[in-house]
C-alpha cells in the first residue's frame, strides 16, 4: 500500500461558476457526494483521513529566523487559489489514486453537471533516510 495525498483547490473553474452563487441545493449534493465518496474510500480500507480546511480569511503565514515569529493574517489578496481541502489515502497503486481523484474531480455543480475540479495528487514521502 503506498499513501497518496489528494489536495482539493478552491479556485476559478473553467466554465463552472463559483460556488457561491450555486442554489442550495446544488450546494447539499456536492456536499452530500464528498460525504458518499469517503464513505466508498472508509468501507475499502483507503481513506486514512480527509478533511475540509478553513478559509483563506483565517489563514496565517509565519515566518521566523529562530526568534519570534511573524503572523501575517489572511486573506492574501494575491492568492486566486486557496486549499481547501484534502483526501489522505492508502491504496495499491497510483493509478487507485488517479481513479480517486477523478471521482473527485467529477464532484457535481450547477445543474449536477460534474464540476472537473484539478485535484493534485501528491506521494507520500516517509522521512528522509539519514546515511551514517
Amino acid at each position: 500500500m503506498t499513501k497518496f495525498l489528494l489536495l482539493m483547490n478552491y479556485g476559478p473553474i473553467d466554465g463552472m461558476p463559483p460556488i457561491t452563487t450555486w442554489t442550495p441545493q446544488e450546494i447539499n449534493a456536492h456536499i452530500e457526494f464528498q460525504h458518499q465518496l469517503g464513505r466508498e474510500l472508509a468501507d475499502r480500507g483507503e481513506v486514512v483521513d480527509t478533511q475540509g480546511l478553513a478559509g483563506p480569511e483565517m489563514a496565517k503565514i509565519v515566518t521566523s529566523d529562530g526568534g519570534a515569529p511573524v503572523v501575517t493574517d489572511g486573506p492574501f489578496p494575491e492568492s486566486k487559489e486557496f486549499l481547501a481541502g484534502y483526501w489522505l489515502i492508502d491504496v495499491d497503486s497510483e493509478e487507485r489514486a488517479i481513479e480517486i481523484a477523478a471521482q473527485a474531480s467529477a464532484a457535481p455543480g450547477p445543474g449536477g453537471r460534474p464540476i472537473k475540479q484539478p485535484i493534485e495528487v501528491r506521494q507520500v514521502m516517509g522521512p528522509p533516510v539519514q546515511e551514517l
